[in-house]
């Protein structure tokens, strides 16, 4: 924990706030992409313990966009996929895509809610894509869209620690889909994965 929290002052030190690092973890979820977004995380697990460990690196393209509160990150990640509990082989995913965070600052602290879309390339087919694909007879893919939604606050400005302003805590939803069919004829084999993240800008 003491080294992890030198890293984040050294990284304060150097900071101009236009790199990030993210570390995230999170589990498969069945439940559809509109049923997360409006709120619907949990009530649709997967039976088994299928779960994921990335890291998200981002470079800032683009502060306060049109003079609005919005900056624009390019990403890229790598994640593991733990398949064990599917009695398959795990699986690495590797990420590319444009994020946008809306920053929302009120009584000396600062809310973010972000969106990302772009691509999402696997190493092998994920078992809840390959579930889903099953049922509905549809096609795998490899290569998918891949959205990535979040909503988090900075950990720093909270607790009152200068040293830590610009390190986020919050949850976001790792998604894969053939957009109904548009990406190598995939329409229903996607994913959805909830996850909490700590994030450092730089």
């Amino acid at each position: 924990m003491k080294i992890f929290l030198f890293f984040l002052l050294a990284l304060n030190l150097i900071a101009s706030d236009e790199y990030s690092l993210k570390t995230a973890y999170g589990q498969a979820s069945k439940s559809s992409l509109g049923d997360i977004v409006s709120g619907d995380f949990y009530s649709n697990k997967t039976e088994k313990d299928l779960s994921v460990i990335s890291f998200d690196g981002g470079y800032l393209l683009k502060e306060s966009l049109f003079d609005v509160p919005l900056d624009i990150y390019v990403k890229g990640g790598l994640s593991y996929f733990n398949e064990n509990a599917a009695s398959r082989d795990n699986v690495y995913e590797a990420t590319l895509y444009i994020k946008a965070y809306y920053n929302l600052d009120f009584l000396d602290n600062r809310i973010r809610f972000g969106i990302g879309e772009g691509g999402s390339y696997t190493s092998g087919i994920l078992f809840v894509e390959y579930e889903e694909a099953l049922a509905k007879n549809d096609n795998n893919s490899n290569f998918l869209n891949y959205l990535d939604i979040s909503v988090d606050f900075d950990l720093g400005r909270l607790i009152r620690v200068k040293g830590m302003h610009n390190t986020y805590v919050g949850w976001a939803l790792k998604h894969r889909s053939g957009i109904f069919g548009l990406i190598n004829n995939v329409e229903a084999g996607g994913s959805n994965y909830n996850t909490i993240y700590l994030e450092k800008n730089f």
